[in-house]
């Protein structure tokens, strides 16, 4: 088993991941524990419901590439198709067109691109709706795409105990403590688990 990680271990250092982002091959950075983790708890709520609910769609996390016309290639930190979009899923090796639903988690070396170049990209070709997983503030940016823009939806914010106690009354009776995607409405998907890594 030690000898298999180590395989896979060396594999990635000979053969590390890339993007394609306007253009230009761009190293594709290792996730950190927090970014991981929220994209794992994010994933594992997919799942489940999509077991619940059979031939509703798919969910796929970190370095599954996925292909634009432009001749971009991006690795999102986590893609959910439907099932009326699997056409997508070609091959057993790719994405070749828009997701339903992309989330990205930001971090010092990705975050410009994943508030600029990349949501430009996903807006173009179509992808529905955006998630942006700031880690700083623990928060959850929505963006859906109407009429071919994105429109800002929604920002969730998950607070602390004492920060919620802080916060005015209106603010309180205004808080969400879950976020649930508009191409699934019936999913419910708390802060506190995309978070938990916070709380540890």
């Amino acid at each position: 088993m030690l000898n298999d990680a180590a395989a896979v271990f060396n594999e990635k250092l000979l053969y590390p991941t890339y993007e394609i982002i306007g253009g230009v091959k761009i190293l594709a950075p290792s996730a950190t524990l927090f970014h991981s983790d929220a994209i794992n708890e994010i994933l594992v709520d997919f799942r489940i419901y999509f077991r619940q609910h059979p031939n509703s769609g798919y969910v796929f996390g970190d370095h599954v590439d996925v292909h634009f016309s432009d001749g971009s290639v991006y690795k999102p930190d986590l893609v959910v198709i439907t099932e009326e979009n699997k056409n997508i899923m070609s091959t057993n090796k790719a994405i070749y067109g828009a997701p339903d639903l992309v989330v990205e988690v930001l971090s010092q070396s990705t975050k410009r691109r994943d508030l600029t170049i990349k949501k430009d990209t996903y807006e173009k070709f179509g992808v529905k709706e955006y998630w942006i997983i700031d880690p700083f503030i623990k928060s959850v940016s929505v963006y859906l795409l109407r009429e071919g823009k994105y429109e800002f939806d929604d920002e969730y914010i998950c607070y602390d105990d004492d920060e919620f106690e802080d916060l005015p009354e209106a603010e309180k009776a205004a808080t969400k403590f879950e976020i649930s995607p508009s191409i699934f409405p019936e999913l419910k998907i708390k802060l506190r688990d995309i978070f938990s890594w916070s709380y540890r």
